[in-house]
């Protein structure tokens, strides 16, 4: 270790280059910065254009203090940076957009910027780089919920859509420039990111690496399925972290097992910004995650076992990258046209919001003024040593484009593929069908979704990559037949799915029950009948259940009572989603609700919404459910103590013990956050007691919180389950 850093304080303000010779970096890699302030303030999300310059989203508003006093003030910005002289360093700084009240995420797509900036969903046109007028997406993308819990990401996939982590709708700009939205599975926390098949990554605060192990459009469209099997499975479980400091600075720092006996931390309290690493530059399938709070950068190493991913930590005892320095925040990470890993660095003291700050951490960064400086910001590069990175921009010419299909460098490909869809090239297609025909499985599956794209995709196309010797292409194949369907061609699609059926690959069972499920295919004579006697043939098999199960929205009643075998496991989770449907409250019931506790509801968005869903029944795997929860509907003196104070460990509902990995094993209280008045909070409870087929009756009053407050006073140490049960008894 450098003398500089021995002799120095871990919240001391590092220029860039100091912050680097703080970091510890794996074996055979090395770190180099890329921008800084000022020439980049407060990034959090980034991506690249074809010219290889950096478009960077500037959240300066966030936690301007511990309270967030100002976060709605139009500060943030949408800046361009620019390598001018080739040297890897960025050096002009150019404002697309600023005014901008805490933007959070942005893609670029058809020659435009896709733009979020809460709760909107904006598309900005732009001519001679800059913007040229503004279309509205959707006017509530980013609705409710915390900055912590409101959707990000806006990841373009392989198959054309953009998907978002927090979120269960994709979207797609049709080519007459209008916006396609559709629902699609619940991913995530913040930062999103997809391998070489497209399948996508993501995480929460609390787990280290989830993800899906099929294509990422199938299989969500059936509003009363909670979870289909085969997405947003467990990839790697081990959460354990290794700072190289001490790490007080986190919001449960003072509850036993959070640090360990060096005040290091133990497990990831804000894994974000996950990254499939397909940059060309490392062998075998690596995926990265970042942990602001305790200024690291994890590496696990993944593999794939038939349908599953499944993965581990690189390293034991040590990380890929860790700093000393606790103003190294990184939130996101990217890949980039050179082949390295780049991180987003917010750079600040802060990064706890502090609708769930605890006065612990609070006291934490008033005692190390960590509160300012404000306005920095960093990026960095870390590359293998002895790696000579080539940055690769899009070329003008369509044969070029296609051949960078096949580049060795994900980013390229899918720069290419998405340079090719936005421009619609003519001649494009011919290029385009010979590589169906190439020797790389990755450069066919590039080149089929971008003939997809630009709606030149044909049933004689997709019935060739059938019959594909790799598996992988097999199933991207069947993949894109729903929208061969949509595009107009339903009686190909249907013959399509009868020859891939009749293959018997067992392979591919999973991925014939999502694509028969899809709604292009579901409705259409032959596909419905061919759907249910392939869920009945694999009544056992949970992947083709769930997958069949994600077809039938509505039908669900009458697919039960046709099912002869009790016993299967088709049948078992038919049942339990019945069962679920009939619990739920009557429309006129939830209108009472909303017009009797507007206040309490605008709060649940908020502060309980994006961790125990809007219908009640938790998110996975964050939060247990609130529908039929006896700690919701029973001693409302218990419910007011957890709420205010929170709760650690294990809780049993209904019946069913939740622990980690399941949820995240620790709920915040919020006794201690002056924004929420008594009488929102009351209402709240109230809400919460009565909504989803909860019928606890009596109100919470602010006087009822008053009493639960005198009885703890400044308690910061969140409950246990049993420590409620011995003070308030248990149902």
């Amino acid at each position: 270790m450098c003398v500089q850093c021995r002799n120095r304080s871990d919240n001391d303000v590092l220029s860039p280059k100091a912050s680097i010779n703080a970091m510890e970096v794996a074996e055979g890699f090395t770190v180099e910065v890329v921008a800084s302030e000022p020439l980049v303030v407060a990034p959090v999300a980034m991506t690249f254009d074809g010219d290889g310059r950096i478009w960077v989203v500037e959240m300066d508003g966030y936690m301007p203090d511990t309270l967030g006093t100002g976060e709605d003030a139009p500060v943030g910005r949408v800046a361009i940076l620019e390598d001018v002289n080739g040297d890897g360093r960025m050096d002009k700084r150019q404002v697309f957009l600023d005014s901008l009240v805490m933007p959070r995420a942005l893609c670029l797509v058809d020659g435009g910027l896709m733009l979020a900036e809460p709760p909107r969903l904006w598309f900005y046109a732009i001519r001679d780089g800059k913007p040229a007028g503004k279309t509205l997406v959707d006017s509530a993308y980013a609705e409710g919920g915390n900055v912590e819990h409101q959707p990000n990401g806006l990841l373009r996939g392989l198959d054309n859509w953009i998907y978002s982590a927090k979120y269960d709708y994709r979207y797609r700009r049709l080519s007459d420039g209008t916006w396609q939205k559709e629902r699609t599975h619940f991913r995530g926390q913040w930062g999103i990111s997809q391998d070489d098949w497209g399948r996508l990554f993501y995480n929460d605060n609390s787990s280290n690496l989830s993800g899906d192990y099929f294509p990422p459009g199938l299989g969500g469209d059936n509003p009363n399925q909670r979870k289909v099997a085969g997405y947003g499975q467990t990839v790697v479980a081990d959460t354990r972290v290794y700072p190289i400091h001490p790490t007080p600075g986190v919001n449960r720092g003072y509850m036993e097992g959070v640090l360990d006996s060096a005040g290091r931390l133990v497990n990831f309290t804000a894994a974000c910004g996950p990254l499939v690493y397909r940059g060309g530059l490392m062998q075998g399938m690596n995926a990265f995650v970042a942990e602001p709070a305790a200024n690291l950068v994890k590496w696990n190493v993944l593999h794939d076992e038939g349908h599953r991913v499944v993965g581990r930590q690189a390293f034991e005892g040590r990380e890929f990258l860790a700093s000393r320095d606790e103003r190294f925040r990184p939130v996101n990470l990217y890949d980039g046209p050179d082949g390295g890993i780049y991180i987003v660095d917010m750079y600040r003291g802060i990064i706890q919001h502090n609708t769930y700050l605890t006065p612990y951490l609070k006291k934490e960064i008033a005692e190390r003024k960590l509160s300012l400086p404000l306005g920095m910001g960093r990026i960095y590069r870390i590359l293998p040593k002895g790696a000579k990175p080539q940055s690769v921009y899009m070329p003008a010419h369509t044969d070029s484009l296609v051949a960078l299909l096949g580049h060795p460098n994900g980013w390229v490909r899918d720069q290419a593929q998405r340079t090719l869809v936005d421009r619609r090239p003519d001649g494009a297609e011919t290029s385009l069908r010979r590589a169906l025909h190439d020797s790389n499985p990755i450069k066919v599956v590039h080149a089929m979704w971008t003939m997809e794209g630009i709606g030149k995709l044909t049933d004689d196309d997709i019935e060739g990559l059938l019959r594909h010797s790799n598996w992988r292409v097999r199933a991207q194949a069947i993949a894109v037949i729903p929208a061969l369907a949509e595009s107009g061609n339903p009686e190909q699609a249907t013959d399509l799915l009868k020859a891939a059926a009749a293959m018997n690959d067992t392979l591919l069972t999973p991925l014939m029950a999502l694509a028969m499920a899809s709604p292009a295919l579901s409705n259409l004579p032959g596909v419905a009948d061919m759907a249910e006697q392939w869920a009945m043939d694999h009544g056992n098999d949970a992947y083709v259940v769930d997958a069949s199960i994600s077809g039938w929205g509505g039908r669900e009643e009458q697919l039960l009572r046709l099912l002869p075998d009790t016993s299967v496991l088709l049948y078992r989770r038919l049942r339990r989603l019945v069962a679920d449907k009939e619990g739920k409250e009557s429309k006129a019931k939830r209108e009472a609700l909303a017009k009797r506790y507007k206040e309490g509801i605008a709060l649940f968005r908020t502060a309980c919404q994006p961790c125990h869903g809007e219908d009640g029944k938790g998110v996975t795997p964050i939060a247990p459910p609130l529908a039929g929860s006896e700690w919701v509907t029973g001693n409302k003196e218990r419910l007011i103590a957890l709420v205010l104070y929170g709760l650690t460990g294990p809780v049993s509902v209904a019946g069913h013990t939740y622990d980690t990995p399941e949820v995240s094993g620790e709920m915040p209280g919020i006794a201690h956050n002056r924004a929420i008045e008594e009488a929102e909070l009351a209402q709240l409870l109230s809400y919460i007691r009565n909504a989803w087929g909860n019928n606890a009756g009596d109100e919470v009053l602010p006087e009822d919180l008053g009493t639960v407050r005198a009885r703890f006073g400044n308690r910061t140490e969140p409950f246990t389950q049993a420590e409620l049960h011995e003070m308030f008894g248990k149902d």
